[in-house]
């Protein structure tokens, strides 16, 4: 299977340093591709699929693997000519976090390796851009109103220094502000809340298990509608969150569903995979099955 790792090389910290003194090494094996900018991995995971690689390797966080799976989508038939490796090098790496993949470089590669290939549901969002449709896949999770807001805010000098503690801080200044309302729509299901976190797999910011439901091969999205996102709500799943890693179900409301859409009145952001996309509305649903990816 001809291979292509997708890294970024102004990535920082330990993981990082320790891939990058293997880049050598891996060049024999597979084709290197270093990203230098915002959006390059998507740009060189098209690249890299109409050169005939057939195994992508996101080398990075959950944004950038983010990027490698809309690049591969962005090929016809990417997905069927293409399987997804995962060395995680990210600040929370939910995603490798929920496949059980190792998070030392290493031990990551050594699944790559393995090459033990199985396959998930593939989510996605439509939304219109100045009147044009966009189509952007994800592999985790997504999020709108308040963890959407969380991002806007976050100080990424901050989260090279603090990691995952960026976010929190991020997100007790977004409760500062005015959190309009989401409206959720899926057939004959109706809510609405000032956060709306969708999930495709378990867990949400690391280990924390919001959709305890959910499976990667189920064929539905999770979704969690928050009716209210501020202090109290804060308070009440402050604890628990840190204790068992879930949510109580008193504050959230819990709906599976094949497809949704996402609205507000208000100007609202929303998130996939840690990335800030746009704005609402939405429309989600998924392929099943479709992504093809590595795995212990």
């Amino acid at each position: 299977m001809r291979a292509c790792v997708i890294f970024n090389p102004a990535a920082k910290g330990e993981k990082a340093e320790r891939l990058r003194r293997q880049l050598d090494a891996l060049g024999a094996t597979c084709a290197l591709k270093k990203t230098s900018a915002p959006g390059d991995a998507r740009r060189l995971a098209v690249e890299a699929v109409s050169e005939g690689h057939e195994l992508l390797i996101a080398a990075g966080g959950d944004g950038t693997l983010n990027e490698v799976l809309n690049g591969i989508g962005d090929t016809p038939d990417g997905f069927t000519r293409v399987c997804l490796g995962v060395l995680p090098l990210g600040t929370v790496n939910v995603f490798a976090r929920e496949l059980g993949i190792p998070l030392a470089v290493e031990q990551a590669w050594a699944v790559i390796r393995g090459g033990r290939e199985t396959q998930i549901d593939l989510p996605c969002a439509e939304f219109s851009v100045n009147g044009m449709k966009q189509q952007r896949y994800f592999a985790q999770l997504a999020g709108a109103g308040l963890d959407a807001r969380a991002i806007e805010l976050v100080s990424w000098s901050h989260k090279k220094k603090i990691g995952p503690l960026a976010y929190i801080l991020a997100g007790l200044k977004a409760l500062a502000g005015k959190l309009p309302q989401i409206k959720f729509s899926a057939g004959t299901n109706r809510s609405a809340g000032e956060l709306v976190l969708v999930g495709n797999g378990r867990l949400y910011g690391g280990n924390y298990q919001i959709f305890p439901q959910a499976d990667l091969r189920d064929g539905l999205l999770d979704v969690c509608v928050f009716p209210r996102a501020g202090w109290l709500t804060l308070a009440r799943c402050g604890l628990p969150l840190l204790a068992c890693g879930n949510v109580p179900a008193g504050v959230v409301q819990r709906f599976q569903a094949e497809t949704f859409t996402l609205s507000s009145e208000s100007r609202v952001s929303f998130e996939l995979d840690g990335e800030l996309i746009d704005h609402l509305p939405a429309t989600f649903s998924f392929a099943r099955g479709r992504l093809r990816v590595l795995a212990p």
